[in-house]
């Protein structure tokens, strides 16, 4: 498919939206994005996975064009939750879950309460502990003025932010995640809670002591050029979840957009792999 379909599901009191790229009777394969992303943060690999797999791309609560919590819950356990019930109610079974970041930390989340559902792992550029510098660069993007006069300032805003990324490509993604308000300024879909994401996540280092009940194949992807996971840290998890690191060049903390080929270099021969493919 060149084109996903949109799609929306009640959940958990939630409308959550999602983008299905595939084919039924495909093995099924959801993607989750990281915070303050949307489903179309998988967008340049999407395509290439549906060719062999059912292909799920989910806006996780408060983001994209699913619903914001009342209760400003977006902790990792409630999240986890909810890609649970998803995973029940859509895919009406196991998966196999890629991750960037936030996602990867609901998805690792996930697969230690219920490992039954997650029929293999990809960890996309997060673990347990992230570097502070990171961060704090990511912080500092967010916490940013949300309200612009145009859409071009936070192209503008964006590509200072990340300048691997082209200019049509940021347009792109943005049309995504920005909304226009009654005066005419434009500002972010995502629930403005999540402009403090340490806050919003809570505590993710209590995730370690947990990783040991994780029983699915997993593979580590991290960005050669990321900020937020340190080689170190990436072999520290791998050795934990008995998985390989695979870094991708040329790529930062959103790996599978920095550089498409490179991620689908990674993954590509660890989905063909799994048993049963």
């Amino acid at each position: 498919m060149s084109e996903p379909r949109d799609a929306t599901v009640a959940l958990r009191g939630l409308t959550l939206h999602y983008l299905d790229w595939g084919t039924a009777g495909r093995p099924p394969l959801v993607c989750l994005h990281g915070i303050t992303q949307t489903a179309h943060s998988w967008d340049e690999v999407a395509p290439a996975l549906a060719h062999t797999h059912h292909l799920r791309a989910l806006d996780q609560r408060g983001h994209g064009d699913s619903s914001w919590a009342a209760d400003a819950d977006y902790t990792l356990e409630t999240q986890s939750r909810d890609v649970e019930a998803f995973l029940r109610t859509v895919v009406d079974g196991p998966a196999v879950l890629v991750a960037l970041s936030m996602g990867g930390l609901n998805a690792m989340t996930l697969a230690t309460r219920v490992p039954e559902l997650v029929r293999a792992l990809v960890v996309v550029d997060i673990a347990p502990q992230v570097e502070r510098k990171g961060v704090e660069h990511i912080r500092q993007f967010v916490t940013a003025n949300d309200e612009l006069d145009s859409f071009e300032e936070f192209v503008a805003r964006a590509h200072a932010f990340n300048p691997r990324r082209s200019l049509d490509n940021i347009r792109d993604r943005l049309r995504h995640n920005l909304r226009r308000l009654e005066n005419g300024r434009w500002t972010w879909k995502y629930d403005p809670a999540l402009r403090n994401p340490g806050r919003a996540t809570g505590d993710i280092g209590t995730l370690w002591d947990r990783l040991a009940a994780i029983r699915c194949p997993v593979l580590v992807v991290r960005g050669g050029e990321s900020d937020i996971l340190a080689p170190e840290t990436a072999a520290r998890l791998a050795t934990l979840v008995h998985a390989e690191v695979r870094t991708v060049p040329g790529a930062g903390h959103s790996v599978m957009g920095d550089n498409p080929s490179g991620f689908l270099a990674a993954v590509e021969p660890f989905l063909a792999a799994l048993p049963g493919v």
